[in-house]
């Protein structure tokens, strides 16, 4: 974490109710929130490109990208409340999703298609790694309520990933 994605406590930190102590809190909660700043930057990039992709395979991209993305957005809530629940805060703002995100927007007016699955391909992948590494912060708690939660998302990124890769393969 870096002086920008630390301040997810408040000065009065909230007060713990569970058994994993502050330091948990400390730790869990802006890793959870880097994550989180991450799923929105995912969302908002597939959703974009569902808007506006097109060529030969629209429908089938359509359609991938429109599921795609709601899989991602319907992480982020369970992402904010493990946040909460461990006793932390979490994302205030689009301004805080800016400062926090790991994964880059996309604003060009034209991406091909195929520039449009490769980029939330290596997206997709970049996310199983930050969902690996903030798993580690809640193994290293014995966070194993947040921790199972990751397991199933970073299967889902890995999915995602597959399904991007395959689009872009030749059948020839």
């Amino acid at each position: 974490m870096n002086a920008l994605t630390a301040p997810t406590l408040p000065s009065q930190a909230l007060r713990v109710r569970n058994d994993l102590g502050q330091q948990a809190a400390i730790d869990i909660a802006p890793a959870l929130t880097a994550l989180l700043a991450d799923m929105f930057a995912l969302y908002l990039k597939t959703r974009n490109f569902h808007w506006h992709i097109s060529g030969p395979h629209f429908r089938d991209y359509h359609l991938m990208l429109d599921e795609q993305s709601d899989q991602i957005f319907a992480t982020t809530d369970a992402i904010a409340e493990r946040a909460r629940k461990v006793g932390g805060t979490t994302l205030r703002s689009i301004g805080h999703i800016q400062r926090v995100q790991r994964l880059l927007d996309n604003d060009a007016e034209y991406v091909t298609a195929e520039d449009m699955l490769a980029e939330l391909g290596d997206d997709n992948r970049r996310l199983a790694g930050f969902l690996r590494a903030t798993h580690g912060v809640c193994e290293a708690h014995g966070d194993v309520a947040t921790a199972s939660l990751i397991e199933n998302w970073i299967d889902e990124a890995e999915r995602r990933t597959w399904f991007l890769a395959a689009s872009l393969r030749d059948p020839r």
